[in-house]
C-alpha cells in the first residue's frame, strides 16, 4: 500500500471519528477516500486491522459508553445519539464489545471516573474488538 492510499484511508477514518453519529456507509466512506467501495474495504482492513463497519461501530460504542456513564440518558437515547438505528443491533454489539449489556453498564456505578482526565479515561474505557471481552473472562477449569 502506498503513502497516498494511507492518507486517503486516514481521511475516511477521521470522518468516522468526527461524524460517527451521521449515517455513514462504505460507499460514502469510499468516496471520501477516492476509492471504489470494494478496494476501500480491503485497503481499510489491511491498513487498520478491521473492517470500516467494525471501526465505526467501535467508535459509536465508545461514545455511547460515555453517555451511559453520565446516567442522564436512556439506552435508547444513547443508541440513537451515536448514530445507530436499531436498538437490538446496538445492544448486541455493545454487549459483544463491552462484555455487559448497555442497561447493566448504565446501572453500574462509575464513580472515580470524574477525576480521571478524558484522554486517560478514553484509553481505559475503549471497547475491545474481535471477541476480546469474551477471552478476558477466566478460563473454565
Amino acid at each position: 500500500m502506498n503513502l497516498e492510499d494511507l492518507v486517503r484511508l486516514r481521511r475516511a477514518r477521521d470522518l468516522m471519528d468526527r461524524a460517527y453519529a451521521q449515517p455513514l456507509d462504505v460507499p460514502a466512506l469510499a468516496r471520501t477516500a477516492l476509492m471504489s467501495p470494494g478496494h476501500f474495504s480491503r485497503s481499510f482492513r489491511a491498513a487498520f486491522g478491521e473492517s470500516p463497519y467494525s471501526y465505526l461501530m467501535t467508535r459509536r460504542i465508545e461514545r455511547a459508553k460515555a453517555l451511559l456513564r453520565r446516567g442522564d440518558v436512556t439506552v435508547t437515547e444513547a443508541c440513537f445519539a451515536v448514530g445507530c438505528t436499531s436498538l437490538g443491533s446496538f445492544s448486541s454489539r455493545f454487549t459483544e464489545l463491552v462484555g455487559e449489556s448497555p442497561s447493566a453498564y448504565r446501572a453500574r456505578p462509575h464513580h472515580g471516573s470524574e477525576a480521571v482526565p478524558p484522554c486517560v479515561a478514553k484509553i481505559h474505557t475503549r471497547p475491545v474488538r474481535n471477541g476480546e471481552a469474551k477471552r478476558a473472562s477466566p478460563p473454565v477449569a
